[in-house]
């Protein structure tokens, strides 16, 4: 896996449900190397806090692999890297490979896979419609969140290198499904609720399928 591009966003308003807001989901490359920080990506811009950034949303990693799905789907808009809010495009970035927990050494930082991407109404916004949410969910590619074990730079060009593989089995694409799932199969819930790099809110929520 390798970083294939650095993207950046400044705040761009919208109108939604008649009211202003701002998102940095608008993010483009950049040509220097990106910082990130245990809480998000030094210089980048994040609006809404709650949903965004933290500790287990720090960056987000999506695959360049996905972008041709897309295009195609999607011709008339004006491509680039950074189209789906990503800071870091990665090359071979394969959610249903990619499990939570895993600690990779990315330019000179440590991350770990904490979540994968749940799409809301601003990547709607970005796409020019909100059916792009659907598709989204159905593509099943969502991309992954990482913690920041060590801060450090990240350039085009880096190597995403495995340096511990999590013994949880649960990959990044079955946490996505698990989220989406009207019925929790046991067996997938019990290895969400065991893998102990998934975030406790996330648990916290999931204990009533429990019974």
């Amino acid at each position: 896996m390798k970083v294939i591009s650095t993207n950046i966003g400044e705040p761009t308003t919208f109108i939604w449900n008649g009211k202003e807001e701002q998102t940095g989901i608008f993010k483009k490359p950049v040509s220097q190397a990106l910082y990130l920080t245990k809480n998000d990506v030094k210089n980048d811009t994040v609006i809404d806090r709650v949903h965004h950034g933290g500790v287990n949303k720090a960056c987000y990693l999506f695959a360049a692999d996905n972008y041709e799905y897309w295009k195609q789907l999607y011709p008339d808009l004006d491509w680039d890297w950074g189209m789906f809010g990503e800071n870091l495009t990665i090359s071979a970035l394969d959610e249903s490979t990619l499990r939570v927990g895993n600690i990779y050494k990315l330019g000179k930082a440590l991350v770990q896979v904490s979540q994968p991407r749940e799409p809301c109404y601003k990547l709607g916004v970005r796409f020019g419609t909100q059916q792009v949410l659907k598709q989204f969910i159905e593509h099943n590619r969502p991309g992954t969140y990482v913690r920041i074990l060590e801060e450090g730079e990240v350039k085009t060009g880096d190597q995403m290198i495995l340096q511990s593989e999590s013994e949880n089995e649960l990959t990044t694409q079955q946490f996505y499904q698990l989220m989406f799932m009207k019925e929790k199969p046991k067996e997938l819930l019990q290895l969400f609720m065991d893998n102990p790099s998934v975030p406790a809110y996330k648990k916290e929520r999931f204990k009533k399928y429990l019974n």
